[in-house]
C-alpha cells in the first residue's frame, strides 16, 4: 500500500500480540497516548477500525485480523532478511498450542514430536478450558487448539477443525487386579473403576454402554484429568477407563496391563482459524498427522 508508516504497522502488530495498550506502551517505553495515536493514524490512513474494545481488552475486529496477518508476514521477512545479511543464525520460532487441560498428555507430546528439539522452533504450550482457549484462538494468541470435542461448525463459524487421531477405549489396571480374560461385564461388576468425568466424551460413551449391559459398576473416582487417571490405576485403585495412549509408558514397562478393549473411541482434534497466512510449523505439524 503507497504511503503506508511502517512504524504505525510495527505499533499495531505488538499491541495485537500483547492484547493490552497498557503492557505494549511500557514494553516501548512510550506513553499510552502516544501509542494510541499511532495506530489512530494507522486506522485513518487504511480507512478501517482495527480494535475494539471490550472492558479493559482490545479485540481485533476482522480488518484488525486481516492486518496482522499481513504484520506477521512483513515483519517476519524482515527478520529474515537481517539474519540472512548478517550471516547469523535463524531466530527460533514460535508456535502457541492451546491444549484443553483435561487432553491426555501422550497425545499432546506425540502431535509435537516432529518439532520438539528443534533448535529454530520454541514451543509455547498453554492449558485451559475450551473457552479460554477458543477465545486466545479468536484473538490470535494461539496458533491452534488441540482437544476431543470439536467446536460446533456452521457457515458463520471461523474455525477449522482437523481430525487427528481415533483411539479405541479400553480398561485398563494393576497386573495383581487383572487375569486372565474376563467379559466385561464381569470386569465391571467385580472391579471399582476409575472414570472421566461426565461432561467428556468418552465418559457419556461409557455411561450408554454400562446401560446397555444392565451394569452398575462400583465408582472409585470421577476424575477431569487423564494423568490422575493413570496414577490412580498405578496405585491399584481401580480399572481406567481411557485410551491406550493415555498409558502407553506404563504399559510398556508392564506397570498397568490391558483388561478389555471397549466399543468406544475417542477423536482427538486440531481446531484453527482460516487465516491467509497460518504459520508454517502449524502446517508442518498437521501435514505429518494426516500422513
Amino acid at each position: 500500500m503507497s504511503g503506508l508508516n511502517y512504524h504505525h504497522l510495527r505499533y499495531f502488530w505488538a499491541v495485537a500480540h500483547d492484547g493490552n495498550l497498557t503492557r505494549t506502551a511500557e514494553r516501548l517505553n512510550l506513553s499510552q497516548s502516544a501509542l494510541s495515536s499511532q495506530i489512530k493514524q494507522l486506522e485513518a490512513r487504511i480507512g478501517q477500525t482495527l480494535f475494539e474494545r471490550r472492558g479493559r481488552a482490545l479485540h481485533l475486529t476482522e480488518a484488525g485480523r486481516i492486518a496482522l496477518d499481513h504484520a506477521d508476514t512483513i515483519f517476519t521477512a524482515g527478520e529474515e532478511l537481517l539474519d540472512t545479511l548478517r550471516e547469523t543464525a535463524r531466530p527460533a520460532r514460535a508456535l502457541r498450542v492451546g491444549a484443553l487441560s483435561t487432553l491426555s498428555r501422550n497425545f499432546q507430546i506425540t502431535f509435537l514430536e516432529p518439532v520438539l528439539g528443534r533448535p529454530d522452533v520454541e514451543v509455547i504450550l498453554r492449558s485451559g478450558s475450551a473457552s479460554e482457549l477458543y477465545a486466545a484462538l479468536d484473538a490470535l494468541n494461539l496458533d491452534v487448539v488441540l482437544t476431543n470435542t470439536p467446536p460446533a461448525r456452521d457457515a458463520i463459524s471461523p474455525y477449522l477443525t482437523q481430525k487427528l487421531a481415533d483411539q479405541t477405549v479400553g480398561l485398563f489396571g494393576t497386573p495383581d487386579r487383572v487375569r486372565g480374560n474376563r467379559p466385561f461385564e464381569d470386569l465391571v461388576a467385580d472391579h471399582p473403576l476409575i472414570l472421566p468425568t461426565r461432561d467428556t466424551q468418552i465418559r457419556n460413551a461409557f455411561d450408554t454402554l454400562l446401560s446397555r449391559v444392565q451394569a452398575k459398576p462400583t465408582i472409585a473416582a470421577e476424575v477431569d484429568d487423564m494423568a490422575m487417571i493413570r496414577l490412580l490405576a498405578l496405585r491399584g485403585t481401580g480399572l481406567a477407563v481411557v485410551p491406550p495412549i493415555v498409558v502407553q509408558d506404563e504399559l510398556a514397562r508392564g506397570d498397568l496391563v490391558q483388561a478389555a478393549m471397549l466399543d468406544l473411541h475417542e477423536l482427538f482434534y486440531a481446531v484453527t482459524l482460516d487465516r491467509r497466512y497460518p504459520n508454517p510449523l502449524l502446517t508442518e505439524l498437521l501435514e505429518a498427522a494426516a500422513r
